[in-house]
């Protein structure tokens, strides 16, 4: 078989009346009148009765018959078959059902159209009968409908009804300005590093020395991506980084992010603007960092332009994973799985995981050795969040807390100005798809590679990072939907139509205390003396492991029923509680543990065991390097 030919077809699930009859036994008048839930502020744009919504990457001929609809929000299907949410296991988000997805998440839509599907544009008008629908989402989520049963024109009107809300080309478009829940901010635990006093506070737990609070970027006159405080070298005057930062890319001189009591700190800057040729200002600023050290160490510089991918090349890595993690077909996972090692090296995935994490290795060496540490690129806003704050994580056992880290992400990644509207492509521009890139994802791989290393050394689990890469893409929260806080400033002060944010932070808006208590390690010991502080990790290739229920959850057939590394948590999670009980004297009563999938609590349906089994329990073998990667081993025949 020519593996060229085969491996882009696409297997049709529209077209079969008969079916249909066997899914509901009376015809079309038998489907009741359903409607979706809707949020405050939330209004319906467009609806299709008598809607397919198929098994993801099923052979066989299984869907659901219900309402599809578009809102200003989201994208939901409802049906009757629904089971009611006290009766489920997954993951319950209070914002979103298991069948809907919201809009920002939409990546792109296909129109079926037989055995083929083409791409269609955003923005643009579908003129003819649509008869299904394929719809590709940015956390890997894929969607297909058919319209076979539907009236005339409902097809046509959900299709263009998404084209055009799903990629807004304003930011006042999104949900969140639309949105009239109350906001009550019950996460008033996580700094988030806009005002004085955080930055100060910082300062004081790190002990660092040598450094002080800058007002100069006050109402963002210095730098529109920069907090308005800065921390910056001692002996530098306001007048004197004011004129420095002009030579810098995005106005982004030298500053302070963290530092340790003996003097070594960590810094973050831009490259020189292109437009300049003399580095004068550049080593007058690096000077200036020298004598903020005690001992008047020169601090040692890590480029991270050179040898390091690209926003484009992480965005190109990633589509190539996703391509492999979401099949549009079962033809499409078997050819795949033939040569799954070949494909996932050619995506380079690992490899960009494997680079970020080796310089931050690098770099907390140097800072373990008392030298402190220049981080520089580009603009200064994309892998240097990924190495700074993996560096800090290796070094600061404050981090690896789950409010640690919260506030570790809204310092290096929201306040310090990564473009997540950009990256995430929130708003369609000319070049958004250009500038779209996950590097969000990639940083939270890195984590969880080390989570799979330090088991005991972080308070927060997988589930929780998968969850917070799924908030990314919820056009609710302020947190993931600005460039900078100069943005969100502007939005939240916006007297024509100001902008309630609402902090991602705050779980309680989107979970119920039973899916908020999964994102805490019970085997958590948070700084104990046999534990060292420093985390010693592996970078290297044959240290990882592809994230299996990040990547893999949404295809229900490589679950392991009852089985994989969420049944070993809740075993963990049942003999944390009785050991609880036992040390209050209460006595412990008998406990059956749930039976779950190893993509608990992101199941959607257990296939029982079978010949996909076997392709299952390979997943949790660990990444194989160099001369693993041979055509002939994939999912099933991989050497046990």
């Amino acid at each position: 078989m020519n593996d060229r030919k085969t491996s882009n077809s696409f297997k049709s699930y529209v077209g079969f009346e008969d079916d249909f009859q066997s899914l509901h036994p009376g015809g079309e008048d038998s489907i009741t009148e359903l409607n979706p839930r809707l949020l405050p502020g939330e209004v319906v744009i467009a609806e299709a009765q008598n809607v397919l919504l198929f098994a993801p990457v099923s052979e066989q001929k299984q869907g659901k018959s219900g309402s599809l609809w578009v809102t200003n929000f989201k994208l939901t299907f409802v049906t009757t078959e629904e089971r009611p949410k006290e009766e489920s296991i997954q993951q319950q988000n209070l914002l979103l059902g298991g069948n809907e997805v919201c809009l920002s998440n939409v990546d792109a839509v296909y129109q079926l159209m037989g055995d083929k599907k083409r791409r269609l544009m955003p923005g643009s008008n579908v003129s003819v009968k649509v008869s299904g629908l394929h719809i590709l989402c940015k956390n890997m989520k894929v969607l297909s409908f058919s319209f076979k049963f539907s009236p005339v024109g409902h097809g046509k009107t959900i299709t263009n009804a998404l084209l055009h809300h799903a990629f807004p080309r304003r930011h006042s478009l999104l949900f969140a300005y639309d949105y009239r829940e109350p906001y009550y901010n019950f996460q008033r635990e996580v700094c988030s590093f806009r005002g004085l006093a955080d930055w100060e506070r910082e300062l004081s737990r790190t002990g660092c020395q040598g450094w002080r609070l800058s007002a100069v970027n006050q109402n963002f006159q210095l730098s529109t991506s920069l907090p308005q405080w800065l921390v910056v070298p001692q002996a530098l005057l306001d007048w004197q980084l004011g004129d420095a930062a002009r030579h810098f890319r995005g106005c982004r001189p030298p500053v302070w992010c963290w530092g340790t009591s003996q003097g070594a700190a960590l810094v973050r800057m831009a490259d020189i603007d292109p437009t300049i040729t003399e580095r004068v200002k550049e080593n007058v600023m690096l000077e200036n960092v020298r004598k903020s050290h005690p001992h008047l160490k020169q601090p040692v510089l890590h480029d991270l332009s050179k040898d390091f991918p690209t926003p484009r090349d992480v965005q190109l890595s990633y589509t190539k994973l996703r391509k492999l993690c979401a099949p549009e077909s079962l033809q499409q996972f078997w050819i795949q799985d033939n040569r799954f090692f070949s494909l996932l090296e050619d995506s380079q995935w690992l490899h960009i995981v494997s680079a970020c994490l080796r310089k931050a290795i690098e770099a907390a060496g140097a800072i373990q050795e008392d030298l402190t540490v220049v981080l520089q690129e580009g603009d200064g806003r994309d892998m240097c969040c990924i190495v700074a704050s993996l560096l800090q994580v290796l070094l600061d056992p404050y981090w690896r807390s789950l409010r640690g880290f919260q506030t570790l992400v809204q310092k290096e990644w929201v306040a310090l100005g990564h473009p997540f509207c950009t990256r995430l492509a929130h708003v369609l521009s000319v070049e958004s798809k250009q500038l779209q890139s996950p590097e969000f994802l990639a940083f939270l791989d890195c984590m969880w590679q080390l989570l799979q290393q330090f088991p005991s050394a972080f308070e927060f689990t997988e589930t929780y990072l998968t969850t917070l890469w799924d908030s990314a893409h919820i056009s609710v929260f302020d947190t993931f939907l600005f460039d900078c806080e100069r943005d969100r400033t502007l939005a939240a002060t916006d007297q024509n139509n100001p902008l309630m944010l609402r902090s991602v932070w705050d779980w309680g808006e989107q979970f119920p205390e039973e899916d908020i208590a999964l994102f805490t390690n019970p085997l958590y010991e948070a700084c104990s003396p046999s534990q060292p502080k420093e985390l010693r990790a592996q970078g290297g290739l044959p240290s990882l492991s592809l994230w299996r229920q990040c990547y893999f959850r949404w295809l229900p057939f490589l679950e392991i029923p009852g089985g994989g590394q969420a049944q070993i948590d809740l075993q963990h999670r049942q003999l944390s509680a009785e050991m609880a009980a036992l040390q209050r004297g209460e006595s412990v009563p008998e406990q059956t543990l749930t039976q779950v999938g190893s993509f608990f609590p992101f199941s959607h349906g257990i296939t029982q065991p079978g010949a996909l089994l076997a392709s299952s329990l390979t997943l949790n073998r660990s990444f194989l390097p160099g001369e693993a990667f041979l055509d002939s081993q994939s999912l099933l025949n991989s050497p046990d």
